[in-house]
């Protein structure tokens, strides 16, 4: 059973920079109703992708049939296979004349935990806190395939959609250079709550 809900995010809120949306998803609530069993994360690590200006994004090389959705309108999912293994989401975001997304890194289950353990096909017996550790587990856990590429996220309802949130008052939010990507690498674009067991990644530099 869901419990009362925030509002959910507009379509306007992902029409601005990547950046600036990587930095205030941080304490929003990603919810998945995929295979009609909800499940609600607190989203505590994102990473910020913009087009042709930055090499490590998808959409450096121009529009593909793999990433066309990041170059359509904003608010939707962009899903992709990562190394053949594991799907990643993110948020497409980005102004009226560019193009970039936002990768969800780590979210902490609010509500569904009993879902996300059935999900998982290693270790889901694992601490609560790495459920949803990385983008990997992240989509596994909130049982995001391929089926949800290009959906809306500011649809209450839909496979996916993302609640407002807020920061607790002993989480601060810090950025750092983006993980697991061979260039690009010194840009900080990795946004998360400092110290917080969630957290994919180290988390040394901050602004």
């Amino acid at each position: 059973m869901l419990s009362s809900a925030p509002e959910v995010l507009s379509r306007a809120f992902f029409a601005q920079d990547p950046e600036r949306v990587a930095e205030e998803l941080i304490g929003c609530e990603l919810v998945s109703v995929c295979g009609g069993t909800p499940v609600v994360s607190r989203i505590v690590e994102t990473e910020a992708y913009r087009g042709r200006d930055d090499p490590a994004s998808h959409a450096f090389r121009g529009p593909t049939e793999r990433t066309a959705v990041m170059f359509a309108d904003p608010g939707h999912a962009y899903v992709y296979r990562s190394y053949g293994v594991h799907w990643c989401c993110n948020a497409v975001a980005h102004a009226s004349d560019a193009v970039g997304a936002v990768l969800f890194r780590s979210a902490v289950v609010v509500e569904g935990e009993d879902h996300v353990r059935s999900r998982l096909t290693t270790n889901p017996s694992r601490a609560h806190s790495s459920l949803l550790r990385g983008p990997g587990l992240l989509a596994q856990g909130l049982g995001i395939t391929r089926k949800e590429n290009g959906c809306p996220l500011f649809q209450e309802g839909g496979h996916l959609h993302i609640r407002k949130g807020k920061l607790r008052d002993t989480e601060r939010i810090i950025r750092t250079p983006r993980i697991g990507i061979s260039v690009a690498r010194d840009e900080l674009l990795r946004f998360c709550i400092a110290a917080h067991p969630a957290v994919s990644g180290p988390s040394r530099l901050q602004r």
